[in-house]
């Protein structure tokens, strides 16, 4: 299946049925009276969260999605019926954004969380419910009203514990396969990983977290570059994460440099994402000897001193164990923090915030950047049309 992160939709809500305008007429009853009945509300259009779905491909296809309409009263005072809700399935992860406004509407973190993003037109009143004492004939009704419209789009962001980041073929999909179920490619030459994707680790018996791993970043990423920047949002929601360092890059490049250099592409990306914890994995530590790897480790220590550090080989399963363990640990100390500690829990809600805010500015950025491409390429292809148009044409007439 192919793997979809971001879809635009249009919703519909429906109408609401207009008031009934009418009087009771029966044998042996002179005067009835008014009896037209009020029309029924129109249906919402509500978005539920499915945890059977890990994308949003159906919405490339199916982009509209309308509620059904309210039916108009009638008279004996029935109501209309109400117009049946349009419930549409979406990925659990997703944030939804009007178009329109930029407003975020909300995010569907929990399987079976609902959110209204399109409400249904308001009922029409019957003139029944306009009489009175002194108004006992009225012939006033109201119609029903529209129900709201609105162009939506949808971000997946996956929900995971621990996100993998790094260079391309820095050991991420290698590590991912080890410690989980997940088979995701594995390859010797650069961007194997073309889309996210995620493992339950289990540690112990009653134990266990996602892990999340995403395309490899390149320097310039944070502007467009490479695959990795189009899945920086999906580390968003991440506890931590593991930022692998090949000790051993095939190009020869400076180890410490390219861990900096990526630093540098999240720090660009997002300066709330560099709030996340990070942890240092030197990744396949099996292909230097001891020594290399120690120093190697004290240098990193010293750029990073606030860092955890880690030495692993996921093919030689070298630190495996030690670095899962440890993982679940910080996992359950910070939720048990989370949930007993006020202040924290409120900055992690504000870091949530803040890190939606950069991943929109930075949506925004690139859909800005594409559309100046686009506009550049046009003007471009219309001078070189305009220069064919203007050039000199010459007849050559051969003899035979």
């Amino acid at each position: 299946m192919q793997f979809l992160d971001e879809a635009t939709i249009s919703v519909q809500a429906g109408k609401g049925g207009h008031g009934c305008l009418s009087f009771r007429r029966e044998k042996y009853v002179a005067m009835g009276g008014p009896d037209g009945g009020n029309g029924g509300a129109g249906g919402d259009v509500v978005l539920v969260a499915d945890p059977a779905l890990n994308t949003l491909i159906d919405f490339r296809f199916q982009p509209a999605y309308k509620a059904k309409n309210g039916t108009p009263g009638s008279g004996r005072n029935k109501t209309g019926a109400a117009g049946e809700h349009s419930f549409v399935r979406v990925p659990v992860g997703t944030t939804v954004v009007d178009l329109e406004t930029q407003e975020v509407l909300g995010d569907i973190t929990a399987p079976g969380e609902q959110l209204l993003v399109a409400v249904g037109g308001y009922k029409g009143l019957g003139n029944a419910a306009f009489k009175s004492s002194t108004n006992r004939a009225p012939r006033k009704t109201t119609t029903g009203s529209l129900g709201d419209s609105r162009r939506l789009r949808l971000q997946l962001k996956l929900l995971a514990d621990v996100g993998l980041l790094g260079l391309p073929n820095a050991g991420k999909s290698t590590l991912i396969g080890q410690v989980s179920a997940a088979n995701p490619k594995v390859a010797d030459y650069p961007f194997t990983t073309l889309v996210p994707s995620l493992g339950v680790v289990r540690v112990g018996t009653d134990s266990s977290f996602v892990m999340a791993d995403i395309p490899g970043l390149i320097v310039g990423a944070a502007e467009g570059a490479g695959l990795g920047a189009r899945f920086l949002r999906h580390l968003a929601r991440n506890r931590v994460l593991l930022h692998l360092v090949d000790v051993a890059p095939e190009d020869g490049s400076d180890v410490l440099g390219n861990a900096i250099a990526i630093e540098a592409e999240l720090r660009d990306y997002s300066s709330a994402l560099m709030e996340r914890p990070i942890w240092i994995v030197l990744s396949k530590v099996d292909q230097l000897e001891e020594a290399d790897v120690e120093a190697l480790a004290q240098s990193f220590q010293r750029a990073f001193p606030a860092r955890p550090l880690h030495k692993v080989s996921a093919l030689g399963d070298i630190g495996l164990d030690t670095l899962t363990r440890q993982l679940m640990i910080f996992l359950t100390e910070h939720k048990l923090r989370e949930a007993e500690d006020e202040s924290f829990a409120e900055y992690c809600e504000d870091l949530q915030e803040r890190l939606s805010v950069d991943v929109m500015a930075h949506s925004e950025r690139m859909r800005a950047l594409q559309r100046s491409k686009k506009e550049t390429k046009d003007s471009d292809d219309n001078h070189d049309d305009n220069n064919r148009d203007g050039e000199d044409v010459v007849v050559e007439y051969v003899r035979e």
